[in-house]
């Protein structure tokens, strides 16, 4: 498969779902009962991410091609099993995207400093 560019969730979603039914019997069956199971290897994933972070710099993540396509990588690796675990609860393309789209527009109106404060100071009424 050639790569391509700017996919849409639903193919994330397909791509990994076609990967599963390869590994079908050698992998933990994407199921509601094992979500928790990409969830944690997602954060595992997302560690390694950190570890070129906290070890590379982000100059070189920017600078050196090596670092960088390591942490695209990585990051890549991480939104496979974020999309294993929408899988294993039934979460759709359309569905995520309704979200994130409510949530954006939601964030756009949010007074962030304002809650921040009432959030240190105990004030969360």
């Amino acid at each position: 498969m050639i790569a391509k560019t700017d996919l849409k969730i639903s193919e994330l979603i397909s791509m990994q779902n076609a990967l599963q039914d390869r590994m079908k019997g050698k992998w933990t069956p994407i199921t509601p009962e094992n979500g928790h199971l990409s969830l944690l290897w997602m954060y595992e994933e997302l560690g390694e991410i950190v570890a070129i972070i906290k070890k590379r710099g982000y100059r070189a993540i920017m600078d050196d091609t090596a670092v960088r396509e390591a942490f695209v990588e990585e990051l890549s690796d991480a939104l496979m099993y974020f999309m294993d675990m929408m899988t294993c609860y039934g979460v759709s393309a359309d569905e995520l995207s309704g979200a994130f789209a409510a949530k954006h527009e939601k964030n756009m109106r949010r007074d962030f400093v304002t809650e921040h404060k009432q959030y240190l100071s105990g004030d969360n009424g």
